[in-house]
């Protein structure tokens, strides 16, 4: 069971974009910081744990070539071996900030120059492997960049090209060693996701065909790919195969989030019929299947949800916004 905590304060509600939160835990220092984008800026909030906002700040997307300012797209924490970056991905290109947001430490612009008159120009879908971080854009490509252990020589080491529609989300997690070992999702519009191992080239290990729905957002568990999709489905395959273990009908209209708490498998899920589950993944010890059970389910009433994350990696608390929602929802589990 969860319960409702003291909720976080924001200075505008977040925009109505699918993952549009982001969650960074610092246990040393017993904080939690949160990212929002909105428009063209994006909040960023730090907060105890009895939810007390401690200190804010704005970031704005850089301006680039054009007259009005650019619509900032997904904010998120790149957690690397040897250093935490925030990444902000806009209609005109790529920011990265030192972690507390005070240092933008490198900028890509993005070339418009494949895109149609009427193709919208933008990134989405971040996520970091191993020294790399991915990052999606419309055209279908995912660019690989190549993070140095301090300071500002990013490097542009890699294009993938296996997507034909705009990246929706990408997923990652620690790869265990093992020469075959799927480390990185990349999933879009068209529903399709792609497994890759990565390194210094990427290795496509399997696709998973669409089925005509988009998939919204993407995690990656112990050699099992989660996906949401744009019909309230969830499901889950085996990312060396791209098998379909379990197809899970867990919300009424399309997911807008997904998350997962590594430590104890929690997966967490949020959709436009303003529901938050919370689903259970383990393996069946006779056949290696993945089982699923339902842990917990929440209700924000009147609300289109739009973020939704686990708060530790134990998945004892969680948080959710909304669209014309001037506040981040808390909420932990009753012990």
């Amino acid at each position: 069971m969860f319960r409702r905590e003291r909720s976080i304060p924001l200075r505008g509600s977040a925009a109505a974009l699918c993952n549009n939160l982001s969650v960074l835990q610092l246990p040393a220092r017993n904080l939690t910081h949160f990212g929002v984008v909105h428009g063209p800026s994006a909040q960023l909030l730090s907060a105890a744990p009895e939810g007390v906002p401690l200190a804010q700040r704005q970031l704005h997307a850089k301006e680039g070539a054009g007259v009005s300012p650019p619509l900032i797209t997904q904010i998120h924490w790149c957690v690397l071996p040897f250093r935490v970056l925030l990444v902000l991905t806009s209609h005109r290109g790529i920011q990265m900030y030192e972690s507390d947001g005070s240092v933008m430490v490198y900028w890509h612009a993005l070339d418009a120059g494949d895109a149609s008159l009427v193709q919208a120009v933008f990134a989405r879908g971040i996520a970091a492997s191993g020294h790399y971080i991915c990052v999606g854009t419309w055209s279908g490509r995912v660019l690989v960049f190549d993070i140095p252990t301090k300071g500002p020589n990013i490097v542009l080491s890699e294009e993938l090209a296996r997507h034909q529609t705009p990246i929706s989300d990408i997923a990652t997690e620690p790869a265990q060693g093992q020469d075959c070992m799927a480390d990185t999702v990349t999933a879009d519009d068209s529903g399709l996701l792609c497994v890759w191992r990565s390194g210094p080239k990427f290795k496509l290990l399997t696709q998973i065909p669409g089925f005509g729905v988009p998939c919204s957002s993407v995690q990656l568990w112990q050699g099992t790919v989660a996906a949401g999709y744009g019909n309230g489905q969830v499901r889950l395959y085996e990312a060396s195969t791209g098998s379909i273990h379990v197809q899970i009908d867990a919300h009424a209209r399309a997911i807008c989030a997904l998350d997962l708490a590594p430590e104890v498998g929690k997966l967490l899920s949020a959709a436009e019929d303003t529901f938050i589950h919370i689903w259970k993944l383990s393996r069946s010890p006779e056949d290696g299947c993945i089982e699923v059970e339902h842990c917990h389910g929440e209700c924000v009433p009147d609300t289109q949800l739009c973020g939704a994350r686990f708060c530790d990696p134990s998945g004892s608390s969680f948080a959710v916004t909304g669209y014309d929602l001037a506040e981040i929802l808390r909420f932990s589990s009753v012990r």
